[in-house]
């Protein structure tokens, strides 16, 4: 899962809630708009839905694995 999680945020490790790519998958799962994703709403987001979080990355895990 870590390894998905490192490849999901490139570029923004450190920053992960300036990830374009994580704020689009927001806007699309969330419904916020991607340009008002931030830090305290990306971990609101992460803290409230982290089992949906979780199923998708193992998801993520299996399809990245059967490629």
């Amino acid at each position: 899962m870590l390894r998905i999680l490192w490849r999901l945020a490139r570029g923004h490790r450190l920053r992960p809630w300036r990830s374009p790519y994580l704020r689009w998958r927001m806007e699309t799962y969330w419904g916020v708009h991607a340009d008002q994703v931030g830090f305290r709403e990306f971990w609101r987001f992460a803290w409230d839905r982290r089992a949906d979080l979780l199923r998708y990355l193992r998801w993520a895990e299996r399809m990245d694995r059967a490629r």
